[in-house]
């Protein structure tokens, strides 16, 4: 009961926090039957969160670091979740002796149950896996080996669209699950380590086909500034498609970077990112330039928003703006690593928040009466979200005028870059031409090419590069 109305919390909390939560492939986690969700470890314990919350099965018991342990209100939560610690040797070399949180795996998938571990063994900001750990391996062959139940290993991935901004958007994909199945339960019997080596091996690689991932960071700013390019104006991609399509141009780029004319092709790329950053540019205020009075009435309709919504919106800012700034404090001062910096901000602002939000409905309670204290529960999350949308358009406010000013001022500037970011468009569709492979559909067809550069756009679907 605990467990269900938490994850319901939760799938609260991911929804304010990321502005768009897309989950791909839940088809693939089997509805009954033990399970060992494995996936990348990118965002600390907001990993976890969306996985719990988007999963569709209960309860999930977690593998966690057991110095999570060591904070007593921590600690406490994650007892009552059914997380189980577990000793990293790195912290604790001889001393890190895992038989019980091992054997507990075991009672919870010889059950049926499930179980969700981070194979790599650290939260990471890498651009890339880091070599996985056979625990895994180890425990879903040795439940399938020592019970009746079927036991499968559930690969997910996750992507991040910017992992620490808040209302930015996140893609959680499940790959097809790896069954203990008879073939594999014999190789055990005759080769358990080497068996554990190989079932790594192929979780390696089945996770690695739903994340984006890319040999270092420069490689994947090239990535998407070609994917960029490439993408027609037409359309637009979802999380699902935007992954789809980097991973594509990763993979094909790992093929061919030795080629001269791609070389070539990332160094004139690079050449026109580096130019828009000096200029304080971005790619999409050249490749969907508007007029000066279309941008002025987009300024004036989004001015005209936040003023009729304001009202409803100040109450939630006055207690909200002081929150998001506490937590972006704690986020930015207190973090050790890059990747728990989105952890600490949820970690802080949803324990102020939902306190500020309890003593405002008591205050309003002791002060006008109850009725008003039932008012106030209802009406401050109204509030919340109107200031949340307040703030996005005043945001898109800022941007457009700040683009205006831009565009205005470096004119000469703009027009010499416009003309090369089509030379650059015509180079990279050549190459997607020449590269791709050719065995998979395309996510874009000639229509999608040849359609008007201005106007509404559709969204794509995930049919290849």
């Amino acid at each position: 009961m605990f467990y269900r109305g938490f994850v319901r919390f939760l799938s609260l909390v991911a929804g304010t926090f990321y502005r768009r939560i897309e989950v791909v492939g839940l088809e693939n986690v089997p509805p009954s039957g033990a399970v060992i969700f494995a996936g990348n470890h990118p965002n600390a314990l907001i990993d976890g969160l969306l996985l719990a919350s988007l999963a569709d099965r209960s309860p999930i018991h977690f593998l966690g670091n057991a110095r999570l342990w060591g904070f007593p209100v921590l600690s406490g939560l994650l007892e009552a979740l059914g997380a189980i610690p577990v000793l990293r040797r790195e912290e604790h070399g001889g001393d890190a002796d895992n038989r019980a949180a091992f054997a507990r795996v075991d009672d919870i998938l010889l059950d049926g149950g499930c179980v969700a571990i981070f194979p790599e063994g650290i939260s990471h900001a890498d651009s890339r896996l880091v070599t996985l750990k056979t625990g895994t391996a180890r425990m879903a062959l040795h439940a399938a080996a020592h019970g009746d139940n079927d036991v499968a290993i559930v690969p997910f991935g996750l992507t991040y669209l910017d992992r620490d901004r808040f209302r930015s958007q996140v893609l959680l994909q499940f790959a097809t699950p790896i069954p203990m199945d008879d073939a594999l339960l014999e190789a055990y019997q005759r080769d358990e380590v080497g068996t554990v080596r190989q079932l790594t091996a192929e979780l390696r690689e089945r996770i690695t086909h739903v994340m984006l991932s890319a040999p270092d960071w420069a490689t994947l700013r090239f990535i998407h500034a070609a994917r960029r390019l490439y993408k027609p104006r037409s359309t637009r991609l979802t999380p699902a498609s935007y992954v789809d399509l980097s991973r594509r141009f990763v993979e094909r780029y790992a093929l061919f970077a030795a080629n001269p004319g791609v070389q070539r092709l990332r160094a004139e790329i690079e050449a026109y990112q580096a130019e828009l950053d000096g200029l304080g540019l971005k790619d999409y205020q050249l490749s969907h330039r508007v007029s000066a009075s279309n941008a002025v009435r987009r300024m004036v309709w989004r001015t005209a928003l936040v003023i009729v919504l304001l009202p409803f919106a100040l109450p939630g800012a006055i207690v909200l703006l002081p929150v998001a700034w506490l937590a972006a404090t704690v986020g930015s001062r207190f973090s050790y690593d890059i990747d728990d910096i989105a952890t600490l901000k949820l970690v802080t602002a949803v324990p102020v928040l939902f306190s500020t939000y309890a003593l405002l409905a008591f205050m309003a309670g002791v002060g006008l009466g109850w009725v008003w204290a039932v008012v106030a529960l209802l009406l401050v999350p109204v509030s919340f979200f109107a200031t949340l949308f307040v703030l996005e358009k005043q945001a898109q406010l800022l941007i457009s005028m700040r683009s205006l000013l831009r565009l205005a001022r470096l004119n000469a500037d703009i027009d010499a870059l416009v003309t090369r970011r089509g030379e650059l468009v015509a180079a990279v569709r050549t190459a997607v031409d020449r590269y791709a492979d050719p065995t998979i559909r395309r996510m874009f067809d000639a229509r999608d090419f040849s359609s008007p550069e201005a106007g509404p756009s559709r969204p794509a679907s995930s049919k290849g590069s």
